[in-house]
């Protein structure tokens, strides 16, 4: 009877010794999880967690102090494109660098959300495009574009888009570029570039 008592005892010990250590490996394969999250990772799953709902927005503080409110589109490797809500009317978009995001300023539920494992996907090719990509494609478009500097604003059209930096042609806002309207050329590094607004 008392052999009986003891093998409980010592099973009761194994079982409670197993919890602890499964328990220990959990935390340890969560904070390993959690070292690995990079901020696009947060970002993407803040996004998904809006999902379509057009007014849920991520604030974000970019270097210089600036602080927008984005409804992200797409995730490049090193960009986002976003809704771009604020005072100015009219629906405008961005393209902001992730390296030019100074911090996110997200609301408890944004931060819950930003944490949750994200199922391993494949990733899309959007994904793997790089910024010099995106801005080649505003170039081709020959859109006008707003863009912010470590410096300040200007306002103009994309001439040229090399590996590390880009040429714009300096216009008025609203005009079209012509040989006439442009008021000189501004090449700028991308490592430079806070936000391009466009539309």
């Amino acid at each position: 009877m008392r052999w009986d008592l003891l093998f409980d005892d010592l099973e009761s010990q194994l079982d409670h010794e197993q919890r602890e250590e499964e328990r220990a490996l959990a935390l340890e394969e969560e904070r390993l999880r959690l070292g690995r999250l990079s901020l696009r990772d947060r970002l993407t799953a803040m996004a998904e967690e809006a999902g379509d709902d057009p007014s849920a927005c991520i604030r974000v503080e970019l270097r210089g102090g600036e602080v927008h409110d984005l409804r992200p589109l797409a995730f490049g490797r090193d960009w986002m494109s976003a809704g771009l809500h604020g005072p100015a009317p009219g629906a405008r978009q961005c393209i902001v660098p992730l390296a030019a995001i100074a911090a996110v300023l997200p609301g408890r539920t944004q931060i819950e959300a930003s944490l949750r494992p994200v199922p391993g996907s494949a990733a899309r090719l959007a994904e793997r495009i790089g910024l010099p990509f995106v801005l080649r494609d505003l170039c081709r478009r020959r859109l006008p574009v707003q863009l912010a500097t470590d410096d300040g604003r200007v306002h103009g059209t994309l001439d040229r888009v090399a590996r590390d930096h880009l040429d714009l042609a300096v216009h008025e806002a609203g005009t079209v570029r012509r040989e006439r309207e442009v008021r000189g050329v501004r090449i700028v590094p991308f490592d430079r570039i806070v936000l391009v607004s466009f539309g």
